[in-house]
């Protein structure tokens, strides 16, 4: 089973320094349909004016994977650590109690524009240091996964993160490992297709609960780029 979630059907805020679009409930938006999939517990994708900055806070048990789509970010942490990633670059963090993190658009005239997930966690594994890649430009390629295979990022979860980029047309045929799956677009149109012969669009911003399907058929209508979030249960 393939539903859609349009990107207008997300929540919304506009900050005036932030404008945001969130996949499940977050902060002032809630809705009880909507508070995670299984361990995804946020989909945020954000744009952080220039010169503006997330204050610091503390989080939950998660992993935090942060995808910068536009722009250079800059993170700090209450122990004095920072670190700088530009367009194309992704950071996973592991999030520790009693540490504070703080987010700044480290431009002093252009928008920061990121993806940002949080993952549960499970409670046994201590945090893991800051670890960081590339996005890459092939068909499918794994950001992170719980054994850090095929050179991705190590979680403290049973998900699988993958990276998808297709040119205009291509097609691609994957093997899911998990019961559940999200597919989200960062850039383009795509038709997936699951164990059924029906085809579902998804357009720039919008994304799909993938419930139940063992493969899928991916065909870019336009240049495409988007995550696809492969969960045990």
């Amino acid at each position: 089973m393939i539903i859609n979630r349009t990107a207008k059907q997300c929540g919304k805020a506009d900050y005036g320094w932030l404008q945001a679009r969130y996949t499940f409930s977050f902060g002032h938006y809630f809705d009880p349909k909507f508070l995670g999939y299984g361990a995804l517990r946020v989909l945020n994708q954000e744009v952080i004016a220039p010169k503006a900055a997330f204050q610091p806070k503390s989080y939950p048990h998660v992993d935090i994977l942060n995808i910068i789509l536009q722009g250079e970010a800059e993170y700090r942490d209450s122990e004095g650590n920072y670190i700088r990633a530009r367009k194309g670059e992704c950071l996973l963090f592991s999030t520790r109690q009693g540490i504070s993190y703080s987010e700044h658009n480290a431009s002093t005239n252009k928008p920061l524009t990121r993806l940002q997930l949080w993952l549960n966690a499970f409670p046994q594994q201590e945090s893991l240091p800051l670890q960081r890649m590339e996005l890459p430009e092939q068909p499918l390629a794994m950001l992170a996964s719980p054994t850090a295979e095929d050179g991705s990022m190590q979680l403290r979860q049973q998900v699988w993160v993958n990276h998808i980029f297709l040119t205009k047309n291509q097609s691609h045929h994957l093997q899911l490992k998990g019961k559940n799956a999200y597919l989200q677009s960062l850039n383009g149109n795509i038709k997936i297709r699951g164990n059924s012969k029906d085809n579902t669009l998804i357009k720039c911003g919008d994304g799909a609960f993938i419930h139940e399907e063992s493969r899928l058929v991916l065909k870019a209508d336009t240049e495409f780029q988007g995550l696809l979030i492969e969960l045990a249960a």
